[in-house]
């Protein structure tokens, strides 16, 4: 039997929504993940890898994750920012945009090869680490 897109989020139409007669259960079908979700879980996963290999350069440090950045209106530069680095009152943020990361990236292990460069690259600039320590899987 085919399978079809759930295209408004209604549910699952026609034979493959009915209880199956022997079991008397609903056929569930596997989602993925929203592209917010998933790239959620995409930053947890890089923090987890960058918490083990480097535990100090996320001391003291928050991430925060934004749609995009609100530019300025003098702002002329032709490259939009895929990330920011804060500092204010003696506290640290990284912000990750995903929209202008999502877009940069052709695929999804394109896209958390680009958010762990990102990260690493963000937290080497605030804590004054070497990338290769922060990540010892860099590359440039």
């Amino acid at each position: 039997m085919p399978r079809r897109r759930d295209r408004h989020q209604r549910g699952l139409r026609g034979p493959l929504a009915l209880r199956n007669p022997l079991t008397g259960t609903v056929l569930l079908a596997n989602r993925r993940q929203t592209g917010s979700a998933w790239f959620q879980q995409c930053v947890t996963d890089c923090l987890k890898q960058i918490a083990d290999s480097a535990p100090e350069a996320l001391a003291g440090v928050d991430v925060g994750l934004e749609e995009a950045p609100s530019l300025e209106a003098q702002w002329t530069g032709d490259d939009v920012p895929l990330a920011a680095a804060l500092e204010h009152r003696g506290s640290v943020q990284v912000i990750l945009y995903r929209r202008p990361l999502e877009r940069r990236a052709d695929s999804r292990a394109a896209l958390r090869n680009l958010v762990r460069k990102v990260l690493v690259e963000q937290l080497s600039s605030i804590s004054g680490l070497p990338v290769e320590q922060i990540d010892p899987g860099f590359v440039d």
